[in-house]
């Protein structure tokens, strides 16, 4: 909220800051064009210089000195040019005296334009009304105290259209000030409701993106293992068993401390170096992948590529995708050999899975399954890779896995 109010201020200042130093230009521009009067013009040209200063100042700092400043500059500003025009500063600035003319007055209406500009920037704060009502008065009073100074000299100024312009353009400064204020902080308000919208959104997509990658893991590894338990661990060694749940065991542990996956499999090593999408792992994961089925009564037969190198989030998805599609054939195809075949090339890595079993009809898998949705096709596709399936009852599978680099 804080941040909110700061960026009204300064907009309000930049407001007040135009409308200021337009009217204070546009007076000074109508003096110098007066006739006969450029030692006057010389004499009030430090107030304008002055009130431009303050103008540009309030504008940039929230200090309520220079709102004052601008009023009290203004106002001085207006007095020495009204003098001048009817002759007091007449031996100092050699100005004729007499009557005011109509340039005069339009010259200290727009001084009084200039000095209304502070209503745009006294209006966000009851603090800052009050200092408003003050400059307000100040300047309806010093108004009235200069034409009555006309009335004495003889002047035809018309003291009323003098006091309702005035009051006019301190109205239009603080319904401004007052619309600017209002406006701002509803649509920044607005602006910021938007941006908690979107990073409680992005939160939800990144809390169920991590769910959905613990969900996978636990499918491919964990529950993989207690179903091997469940069935007694039939066609499968003691020691491939104990070696599943130790790697099993310290998946759990690394998922706790957000670690990479691929350690599970002993994978993660290999060469680093720099490609045209970033970091890229030469794997020697793929051994690790071997060394896993060895003892699941899978004979997996190798072929192609003996190295996958990709940047280590592609790698992780390849990889897992890869072991889920093994553990597929050995607990759904009943066969026990699948053939896997890596290729690559300088845009793609490439797997494919096949084996001859009893096959099954892809657009029959429900949707609550994880292994074929979750942990192959939806693993692939968050990493920018995608997996194709040719498969139908009594023909075998065939599994395509491609990861671009």
């Amino acid at each position: 909220m804080e941040r909110i109010h700061k960026q009204r201020d300064r907009l309000l200042g930049i407001a007040a800051r135009l409308i200021g130093l337009t009217s204070a230009g546009a007076s000074f521009v109508l003096l110098a064009l007066g006739d006969g009067r450029p030692a006057m013009l010389l004499v009030a040209a430090p107030g304008y210089l002055l009130l431009a200063l303050a103008l540009a100042r309030m504008g940039s700092s929230k200090s309520l000195t220079w709102p004052v400043a601008v009023v009290v500059l203004g106002l001085a500003t207006a007095v020495v040019v009204r003098l001048g025009a009817l002759g007091v500063l007449a031996a100092v600035t050699g100005a004729p005296s007499g009557s005011p003319s109509h340039a005069d007055d339009a010259v200290r209406l727009l001084v009084a334009g200039a000095i209304a500009s502070t209503g745009v920037v006294l209006t966000s704060s009851l603090g800052r009304m009050i200092v408003l009502v003050g400059a307000f008065a100040v300047t309806m009073t010093t108004i009235v105290v200069l034409y009555a100074a006309d009335a004495a000299a003889g002047s035809g100024a018309a003291l009323g259209l003098a006091a309702v312009t005035a009051l006019a353009g301190w109205f239009a400064m603080v319904v401004c000030g007052a619309v600017l204020s209002t406006g701002l902080l509803r649509a920044a308000r607005r602006v910021s409701s938007i941006g908690r919208a979107h990073r409680s959104e992005r939160q939800a997509s990144e809390t169920e993106a991590q769910r959905r990658q613990g969900a996978r893991l636990l499918h491919d590894t964990v529950l993989a293992t207690l179903t091997l338990l469940a069935h007694s661990g039939v066609g499968v060694s003691r020691e491939a068993l104990r070696r599943q749940a130790g790697d099993d065991a310290r998946l759990l542990r690394q998922l706790r401390l957000s670690a990479s996956p691929l350690s599970v499999h002993g994978g993660g090593t290999g060469e680093e170096h720099e490609g045209a999408g970033g970091t890229m792992v030469k794997s020697d994961s793929l051994a690790a992948v071997r060394t896993r089925f060895e003892g699941l009564g899978l004979d997996v037969s190798w072929h192609g590529a003996g190295t996958v190198t990709l940047r280590p989030d592609r790698l992780d998805a390849f990889l897992l995708s890869l072991t889920e599609c093994l553990e597929n054939v050995r607990r759904h195809s009943g066969v026990d050999e699948a053939h896997v075949t890596i290729t690559d090339d300088e845009a793609t890595v490439r797997a494919l899975v096949t084996d001859n079993g009893v096959g099954f009809d892809p657009a029959a898998v429900p949707a609550h399954k994880l292994g074929f949705r979750e942990s192959i096709v939806g693993r692939l596709e968050e990493a920018g890779g995608i997996a194709r399936v040719f498969s139908a009852q009594g023909s075998g599978t065939t599994v395509v896995l491609e990861m671009p680099r």
